[in-house]
């Protein structure tokens, strides 16, 4: 059986393939530490299960309409006013199968073939594939630590041609956690108000913020700049839902329309029991959110900490998500190095490293290759403190062997 062309071109996720290997160590009976997967290593909330329960027991498990139940879009549209003071009416909301399927629907319904769309980098690994599919051009702006992982309005300005259609936007970034303010989000505002760019705002990590950072979305600045954004969410990371499988997103009614249309005629509507259990998350118990984060920020400071006391590793402190992304490229020139690129034989220094830390540490981290940077290597403090103890000394053991 023949795959097709674009099959044939796309990768599978690194993020999704290291928590992949580390799950076939483990069942191995390999005591493997992961700081792969971006999901929070707490249960979902009990009321929230609860819910779903009741609505089990209550017979709703049909179909829904396409675009998610009208009780859900309402209470979509009041947490919008209550965390956000944006006013979205419900036709100007769809829900969707996770905020992933939710930016897959948006680039498919939103580009033609040779369009372009703006993606800073390092950049959430599936951005580019996604504009792939849909025949477009993804348009990479690289940053790096040393701007705190943020581009300019003169960088965006610079990209910008005849063919430019769209920008995704992610503040707190996965990889990395950088977050934009809102003086920076302003700016960048400037360049883009007015024109026909269609702002994705990926703002999954909007309640994952630390040291009174300040969440802004470009549709908060001014009603044209509302008027252009695709407001994507979902309940996966602060409510601990990730298999759950519920996004939304937010913005011009008419698009709103086609995002629905295009769903009806490929996942229909996302799992009605979700749905409900969805409502509760974000109409129930908020605190929930505040004490996972609370966690997070104990582990942030535990996990930088440690990564900056290993040789040849720097790391930036996010203010945002459950992500580090330190720098290894000192590690590149130790005299150990060149055996153990033999060793494993891989076009990307960080590939390499991940592999080494895989075998040497019993410790999985993703490489910053899938994210657009081989500087660098992504690892999830979604998970104990006991873990990122244990996987820090692994870690740096493994590394002083190369020194």
């Amino acid at each position: 059986m023949k795959a097709s062309e674009r099959i044939l071109k796309l990768k599978p996720s690194p993020t999704m393939a290291v928590t992949a290997k580390a799950g076939q160590l483990k069942a191995q009976g390999f005591d493997v530490i992961g700081f792969g997967s971006g999901e929070p290593d707490f249960d979902t909330p009990q009321h929230i299960k609860d819910a779903a329960i009741r609505a089990i027991e209550e017979g709703k498990t049909k179909y829904t309409p396409a675009g998610g139940l009208p009780e859900l879009k309402r209470a979509i549209s009041d947490k919008f006013r209550r965390d956000n003071n944006l006013n979205y009416e419900l036709s100007q909301i769809t829900v969707n199968c996770g905020a992933k399927h939710s930016i897959y629907n948006i680039i498919q319904s939103l580009i033609n073939d040779g369009d372009e769309v703006i993606i800073p980098a390092p950049y959430w690994v599936s951005y580019p594939a996604m504009v792939e599919l849909a025949g477009g051009i993804p348009v990479i702006i690289n940053a790096d630590m040393d701007t705190d992982f943020k581009i300019t309005p003169q960088m965006i300005k610079e990209n910008i041609t005849r063919r430019t259609k769209a920008i995704i936007f992610n503040s707190p970034s996965n990889p990395t956690g950088a977050g934009y303010t809102r003086k920076e989000m302003e700016a960048i505002g400037e360049i883009l108000e007015g024109t026909d760019i269609t702002i994705i705002s990926d703002d999954i990590y909007e309640s994952i913020v630390y040291d009174g950072f300040e969440f802004v979305n470009f549709a908060n600045i001014s009603e044209t700049l509302k008027r252009q954004t695709l407001t994507v969410n979902g309940v996966s990371k602060a409510y601990a839902m990730t298999g759950w499988r519920i996004g939304y997103v937010a913005g011009d009614e008419a698009f709103i329309k086609k995002l629905e249309t295009f769903q009806s005629q490929s996942t229909s509507n996302p799992t009605s029991i979700s749905q409900w259990a969805s409502i509760e998350a974000l109409t129930g118990d908020q605190t929930v959110v505040g004490k996972m984060v609370e966690a997070f920020d104990r582990r942030r400071k535990l996990i930088i900490s440690g990564l900056n006391d290993i040789p040849g590793m720097t790391c930036y402190n996010p203010v945002g998500t459950f992500y580090a992304f330190p720098d290894i490229t000192e590690i590149y020139k130790f005299s150990g190095w060149k055996k153990i690129c033999d060793k494993y034989d891989d076009e990307f220094n960080s590939s390499i490293l991940a592999t080494y830390l895989l075998e040497e540490a019993r410790s999985a981290v993703v490489p910053g290759i899938g994210f657009g940077n081989d500087k660098y290597f992504r690892m999830s403090f979604a998970t104990s403190d006991e873990n990122i103890i244990e996987g820090l000394k692994r870690i740096k053991e493994a590394v002083e062997k190369l020194v």
